[in-house]
């Protein structure tokens, strides 16, 4: 891997002379030692866009299981009967009565279908739905879009911020006046993401934001996922070598065999973020060190 990542720098920095919109590399720092391989060692001149991770990388890694699922989990069935007749939300309790259908079916434990009346008992096995397919972690288009309406409602009443570590807003802000477009790749929704940076503890860093790909793009720990988001963001910027931060080794692993375009992965060390072990890419623990 390391000898991939090495191969892919050199031929970004091979290929990138005389490119429209492209800022020439700069030389690579050798790697002398097990400790300084956990320096970052990219700066502004190896990339030209950028790609980061929510979790653990741009925010707390307890961010969404400690506060966002709970907050869900606790209004569920509130919110459900305040907003039932709502477009939206009966577009989401069509997508969890298909979801529950199918458990159903397969006999998964717990699984019970979801009536379309009396709204009581509709709303009952909604809630109760909901809260089982939380506690099995799934990513079921239903469950994430219910979930996108009660953290907007939570975002919008004041009861929820979406916290940053210091360093990103100043390395967003710079990437944005240096005409570096900066998009965000996560596992929770395109909505979701939108909201966390709308409503961040540090402003709204929604404008200085590029665009957003989730999981409908393709698994993060997949090549083609990377290939997919380079295809998209060459319609509209004339780039070629993407940094990714990531807190995931798998994640950084993926992006590095990428085919279409660079990929430059770093590894986000931050406080509360698991061990990652030893793995062959710069780790970064300060945004700044990367401008």
């Amino acid at each position: 891997m390391a000898a991939r990542v090495a191969a892919k720098r050199a031929a970004a920095s091979a290929g990138s002379n005389g490119s429209a919109g492209v800022r020439a590399p700069v030389a690579k720092r050798a790697r002398t030692s097990d400790a300084e391989t956990r320096l970052p060692t990219l700066t502004a001149g190896e990339y030209d866009a950028v790609v980061l991770d929510i979790e653990g990388t741009t925010t707390p890694l307890t961010f969404v299981h400690d506060t966002l699922f709970p907050y869900a989990r606790q209004r569920v069935a509130a919110y459900l009967r305040e907003n039932w007749e709502k477009e939206e939300v009966q577009s989401a309790v069509a997508a969890l009565r298909q979801q529950a259908e199918k458990d159903v079916e397969a006999k998964t434990p717990g699984a019970v279908a979801v009536p379309t009346e009396p709204r009581d008992a509709a709303v009952d096995a909604t809630t109760a739905t909901v809260h089982r397919l939380m506690d099995a972690d799934s990513k079921t288009t239903g469950l994430k879009q219910l979930q996108g309406l009660m953290w907007e409602a939570g975002y919008k009443s004041g009861q929820l911020r979406g916290p940053v570590f210091d360093d990103v807003p100043k390395a967003i802000k710079h990437w944005h006046e240096h005409k570096i477009p900066v998009f965000i790749y996560s596992s929770g929704s395109v909505h979701a993401q939108k909201l966390l940076f709308r409503f961040s503890d540090r402003g709204d860093l929604l404008p200085l934001l590029d665009g957003h790909f989730d999981t409908t793009t393709g698994p993060k720990v997949d090549a083609s996922s990377y290939d997919a988001i380079a295809q998209h963001v060459a319609g509209s910027w004339p780039v070629s070598r993407f940094l990714f931060a990531t807190d995931n080794v798998r994640e950084a692993d993926a992006a590095a065999a990428a085919k279409e375009s660079t990929w430059l992965p770093v590894v986000a060390e931050r406080p509360g973020n698991k061990e990652t072990g030893s793995h062959p890419f710069p780790v970064v623990r300060d945004f700044q060190t990367l401008l």
